[in-house]
């Protein structure tokens, strides 16, 4: 079923997800017990499934461009959660690895984020959740990352 534009409510989308988007991102920095923040969470994750990715792989699954992903990647390294290494067949490409540090901060962001997705899906049902997850899932495809960033 689609909405048109005459009988559709106005729900302010954009500004419920962008405010939405803040106050958890926010949130989640602000936890005493979190050694990561949430962009490096992130990157743990991609390199749980994946250690050794390249860099340019890691920041397509994180949405980032070369740039974005650099600078995680230094303040991650500098935090000794993962290490930068010279790929053995390219060697102008970077693999990024978990430490042994990385690792136990990925254990914890697993546990952190189980938590808040917890949080999040409270009050609603499994239904609900699939339609919202399809919902945000779709404006990677209608709104795609610019190949300029």
């Amino acid at each position: 079923m689609r909405n048109n534009g005459a009988t559709a409510r106005h729900h302010r989308l954009i500004y419920l997800l962008n405010v939405a988007q803040r106050r958890l991102q926010h949130w989640m920095a602000a936890q005493p017990r979190s050694e990561v923040t949430p962009a490096q969470a992130g990157l743990l994750f991609i390199l749980g499934k994946h250690d050794g990715v390249l860099m340019g792989e890691a920041g397509a699954a994180l949405d980032m461009g070369p740039a974005g992903i650099s600078g995680l990647v230094d303040r991650s390294a500098a935090a000794g959660l993962v290490e930068r290494r010279a790929d053995r067949e390219d060697g102008r490409a970077w693999r990024v690895w978990l430490t042994p540090k990385g690792r136990t901060a990925l254990a914890q962001a697993k546990t952190g984020a189980a938590e808040v997705n917890a949080a999040l899906m409270d009050g609603f049902t499994s239904a609900e959740i699939d339609i919202v997850a399809r919902w945000l899932t779709s404006i990677q495809d209608k709104f795609p990352r610019s190949s300029d960033e």
